[in-house]
């Protein structure tokens, strides 16, 4: 059964090792987007990763691959752009640029293994229009930058 408030994105298999995104548990997020092929990233080494599938993301929805925490906190291992954004219009394969922060381990990816994962987001139409100054935001918040709030 479909749950509620889901609609299906199509999915083409691009390698034959290649498999859907899913999740991990029930409600999670992110879908695991897994390795198609076996590679080492020295300390300091990155290389942009076959996922083996490519995407038919709807109209009015963007995918964001972000970086698994796992791998982060055990290997040092992210994204060099992270987030990356896959636009609804993109039908290539999706690809994951790969980081390995560690200074000493070279990391080990291996075939199947999840190597990151996609968010999808409701994304909105917008015209800018240029004015002589903006209105003071509703927080006050105002040119408040990085550090703003505080520690």
């Amino acid at each position: 059964m479909k749950p509620e408030n889901s609609f299906e994105i199509p999915f083409q298999k691009l390698h034959p090792e290649a498999s859907a995104p899913s999740k991990a548990h029930k409600g999670d997020a992110g879908y695991d987007l897994r390795s198609v092929e076996k590679m080492s990233l020295p300390p300091g080494g990155r290389a942009l990763v076959k996922t083996g599938i490519s995407i038919a993301i709807p109209t009015g929805w963007a995918g964001f691959v972000l970086p698994r925490s796992g791998l982060s906190v055990k290997h040092g291992v992210s994204l060099v752009n992270t987030p990356g954004l896959i636009d609804s219009g993109y039908r290539g394969e999706i690809m994951v640029p790969l980081i390995n922060h560690d200074r000493d381990e070279t990391f080990e990816v291996e075939v199947g293994m999840r190597i990151s994962q996609l968010v999808l987001v409701r994304v909105g139409e917008a015209a800018f229009s240029e004015v002589a100054l903006l209105n003071e935001s509703s927080d006050g918040r105002g040119e408040g930058g990085f550090g703003s709030s505080g520690r």
